[in-house]
């Protein structure tokens, strides 16, 4: 059986999750966000939705309740949100501990958190995805995996402590290897050089330690205890002191991990 379900938030979670259950026979009936443009932008994506302009959701035909927001945002929700009887209601984070509904207006609560990273401007296919749920409820448990089962061949029940560290590495693995990016593009672009250059290198990086693992993929002056390219290159970066600080804990934790396995 395949309930309805609707939104609070209107972010990027909620852009690709929603016309995903959408698609799946989940319909998403209605959409409520801070801003009312974001909610209107999200329901034309939908079939049957409408944007909510409240969170009294007392006389919503839905079934299940998605907390699609900021993390600091998480708690007010559930405090506010009015639900109707035998509701579920669910937040999709993947610090938060599933105590954060603890007042919401339900006994019925739970965690439903793709692990992925979303931006509004790039498509996704959830098939890929994990998906990880929890509840205290084994109901709710039951429901959410199969709504996960639904759009993900890749369905995991996990509680909170260990979503927790998932959402550490995740923001090692995801936001810092991509800010290293960012300070690479910038790197080049002060040097007049194309970024376009180290594509191949980037690839290259990613698909080997996705294929023998990070560990045995690490190469480079710190791995193998170059220090005299390490000073040459704090010497380079010795105009960017933040920066140049940087390259020195990266790669002293380097020579220190490697020193010890």
């Amino acid at each position: 059986m395949s309930y309805s379900v609707s939104f609070a938030g209107s972010g990027n979670l909620a852009w690709h999750l929603a016309p995903a259950l959408d698609n799946a026979g989940y319909a998403v009936r209605e959409v409520y966000s801070r801003n009312p443009a974001h909610a209107e932008a999200l329901v034309q994506r939908l079939y049957e939705a409408e944007v909510k302009a409240t969170l009294d959701f007392s006389t919503s035909p839905s079934r299940i309740f998605i907390i699609a927001v900021t993390d600091d945002a998480i708690e007010d929700i559930a405090r506010e949100i009015i639900l109707p009887d035998e509701a579920m209601l669910i937040h999709t984070s993947g610090s938060q501990p599933l105590s954060r509904l603890g007042y919401a207006a339900t006994p019925d609560t739970g965690v439903f958190y793709p692990l992925q990273t979303f931006s509004k401007n790039r498509k996704v296919d959830f098939k890929d995805i994990p998906v990880f749920v929890e509840s205290e409820s084994e109901e709710v448990e039951q429901v959410l995996l199969k709504m996960g089962e639904a759009i993900s061949k890749h369905v995991h029940t996990i509680d909170s402590p260990s979503r927790k560290a998932l959402h550490v590495a995740a923001v090692f693995a995801s936001n810092f290897t991509n800010h290293m990016l960012r300070l690479s593009s910038d790197i080049a672009e002060q040097h007049d050089l194309d970024f376009d250059w180290l594509k191949p290198l980037i690839a290259e990086t990613i698909n080997k330690s996705l294929s023998i693992g990070p560990a045995q993929a690490q190469t480079g002056p710190a791995r193998r205890g170059d220090f005299e390219t390490l000073d040459n290159h704090m010497q380079f970066l010795q105009d960017d002191p933040k920066l140049a600080e940087l390259y020195r804990l990266i790669s002293q934790h380097i020579v220190d991990r490697y020193d010890t396995d």
